[in-house]
């Protein structure tokens, strides 16, 4: 049986470091000389979590999503498909 991994507050410092900057876990445990497994492990207990990352949605790509609702007729996303002229930016006095 394996003997149990005496962790320093050092190696549990790194693990929150370097997954706080989004790096992955075979690199800390390549950088702590551990195996992946051990360092994910470790970094669940610690509670150890990646930054949130920011997805930004481009207009395009809510053409795309299956989910969404029917757009109305002449929404500025679908525009192009109705007419080659520009989309109307309301009256202009």
């Amino acid at each position: 049986m394996p003997q149990a991994r005496e962790w320093t507050a050092a190696a549990d410092r790194v693990i929150f470091d370097m997954r706080g900057t989004g790096e992955t876990w075979a690199a800390i445990g390549l950088s702590l000389g551990l195996s992946r497994n051990t360092v994910i492990e470790r970094g669940r207990r610690l509670q150890a979590e990646a930054p949130v990352r920011v997805v930004v949605v481009k207009e395009y790509d809510l053409l795309e999503d299956q989910n969404r609702g029917p757009l109305p007729a002449g929404h500025p996303l679908t525009w192009g498909l109705l007419s080659s002229e520009p989309y109307p930016m309301g009256e202009q006095k």
